[in-house]
């Protein structure tokens, strides 16, 4: 029966465990491997401290972007930005 504690409650408390967090991460393309490595790192920290999941839960995925492929305020990045006023 479950929410007695019994074997199917553990089992869902792992899967539970083990499906979270996933986070997706969207950058400028561009940094090194060792700046996504110490990102991940960080990342992975802060979770673990905040949410308090464990380490092996934390999913991180790292998305490269082109700046030609990202816009604000209608204006691509790759393209000159005015200068602030």
């Amino acid at each position: 029966m479950e929410g007695e504690g019994g074997a199917a409650d553990l089992e869902n408390d792992t899967r539970r465990e083990t499906a979270m967090p996933t986070f997706h991460v969207e950058m400028f393309e561009g940094r090194t491997v060792e700046q996504k490595r110490a990102f991940v790192k960080a990342v992975t920290e802060a979770a673990v401290k905040t949410i308090g999941c464990t380490p092996e839960s934390v999913d991180i995925i790292i998305t490269d972007v082109k700046p030609e492929n990202w816009a604000t305020a209608g204006t691509l990045w790759s393209d000159p930005r005015p200068e602030s006023v």
